[in-house]
């Protein structure tokens, strides 16, 4: 117990907040990896709190002093911790305590953390505790609702892939750390202390999660209320681009995710571009799953497609994208079917799959293109350089698009025909001039 006291007192001395958050992370520290049992093995049930109390608030010449009800309200905080710990360890050597006990333990670690916030006026930069909390609340309460599938797996992250293909079963404790984190965001967005000693600093944090969390359980409308909020209190909000670049990149991912779905692609790829722009190189994990819906929104909205150079560092986005990308430069409309057909799992679950579909009519539009550059040109007069032709048979069109399908049982109709061939001509705006049998 002593290293952790001792580095809780050298954080209030220094205003550490990153190392305040570590004296309550349910992870040993690579260096020490013995931590944990250490200091739960240090005390047990009937003695916990005395040593607690006399360990965080003991005090010399040198050392911090804490009003009553803070001091309490740590004391509730690292009370809690140690018991969250017990059951943390029993779970990994295969005792009585499951995911459900963890999580549990964890939420009463939680809830002390918030009420010392709410009630007991924690310092604005102790924050990082919420981030630590928070985060592990979330993933406990995730291996909580798996629990009866997936038994006692002893391991969990904080990946983002996951988190946009969430699925549907029960997800009560998921729902339960929402409220909790809906909680700790409050507390951030609702501090109306002065900037330089405010908790809006843990604000975008607190809504990535939030995020995180809505989309795992597939409630991506409740991030709009967020948003809501947010675009509420911007007049007492320090400017985003003051945020941590981390937090900016993950809540411009996001948004850039909800404006996707909801088919706003000019937004979407504002905000994921952005995302895109201040991702940091090296943090490739992030970059592709920026990319899986930039991708998407740079076909609708430019009708451009990645280069190889681009997707050359991303496998799993090479075999998304790499088939359906050439049959559309190609004009390949069964190309582009097989391609979508192939990867309709993965589109389905990333929810992509619509946008892509609409892909199919850039296919149509390049395939189009090469009959009109096929047709060739006009006579030349009068030693005018010569025109491509203006005029061209709504067979030929038919029957490069039954080429293209490579549908060769079945003889689209002409009115078939001028009805694609319209569709196309709509989205560029110039009439459709009809003669027997002709289009143009």
């Amino acid at each position: 117990m002593d290293i952790l006291f001792q580095d809780f007192k050298e954080a209030h001395m220094n205003c550490s907040g990153p190392l305040l958050a570590t004296t309550i992370s349910p992870v040993a520290p690579p260096n020490d990896p013995d931590r944990l049992k250490r200091f739960y093995e240090a005390s047990s049930t009937l003695a916990i709190q005395t040593d607690i109390r006399s360990g965080l608030l003991a005090h010399t010449n040198t050392e911090v002093r804490f009003s009553k009800p803070e001091g309490n309200a740590w004391v509730d905080v690292y009370i809690a911790y140690w018991k969250a710990i017990g059951e943390i360890l029993a779970l990994e050597v295969g005792g009585r305590a499951d995911w459900l006990t963890v999580y549990d333990a964890w939420r009463e670690v939680a809830n002390a953390l918030i009420k010392g916030y709410s009630g007991a006026g924690f310092e604005s930069w102790t924050i990082p505790c919420l981030y630590i909390t928070g985060r592990y609340l979330r993933a406990f309460a995730i291996k909580a609702d798996e629990h009866p599938v997936n038994g006692n797996d002893a391991s969990f992250g904080d990946g983002m892939q996951d988190d946009i293909a969430g699925d549907t079963r029960k997800n009560a404790k998921l729902e339960e750390a929402a409220r909790n984190i809906n909680r700790m965001f409050t507390l951030c967005i609702s501090d109306r202390a002065q900037l330089g000693e405010s908790r809006k600093w843990g604000l975008y944090y607190t809504t990535n999660l939030l995020f995180k969390t809505y989309f795992k359980l597939n409630s991506i409308g409740l991030s709009k209320n967020i948003l809501r909020a947010l675009q509420a209190s911007r007049a007492d909000t320090p400017p985003l681009d003051s945020f941590p670049k981390s937090h900016v990149v993950t809540f411009n991912y996001y948004v850039g995710v909800i404006k996707f779905l909801e088919e706003d692609y000019v937004k979407a790829e504002e905000s994921l571009t952005e995302a895109w722009r201040l991702c940091h190189k090296d943090a490739r994990h992030n970059r592709e799953l920026i990319l899986t819906y930039l991708i998407p929104c740079h076909l609708l909205t430019t009708h451009t497609l990645p280069t190889s150079q681009l997707l050359a560092p991303y496998p799993r986005l090479q075999n998304l994208f790499g088939d359906l990308g050439r049959s559309i430069k190609q004009g390949n409309l069964a190309g582009f079917d097989a391609a979508l057909a192939a990867g309709e799992d993965e589109f389905v679950k990333r929810r992509i799959y619509l946008t892509l579909e609409r892909g199919r009519d850039i296919a149509l539009r390049n395939l189009l293109r090469k009959v009109y550059l096929v047709a060739g040109f006009e006579e030349s007069k009068d030693g005018t350089p010569p025109l491509r032709k203006t005029r061209i048979p709504v067979v030929d069109f038919g029957v490069a698009i039954r080429l293209g399908s490579k549908v060769v049982d079945h003889r689209l109709e002409n009115d078939e025909v001028e009805c694609l061939l319209a569709n196309m001509i709509y989205k560029v705006h110039p009439t459709i001039l009809r003669t027997k049998g002709e289009g143009a």
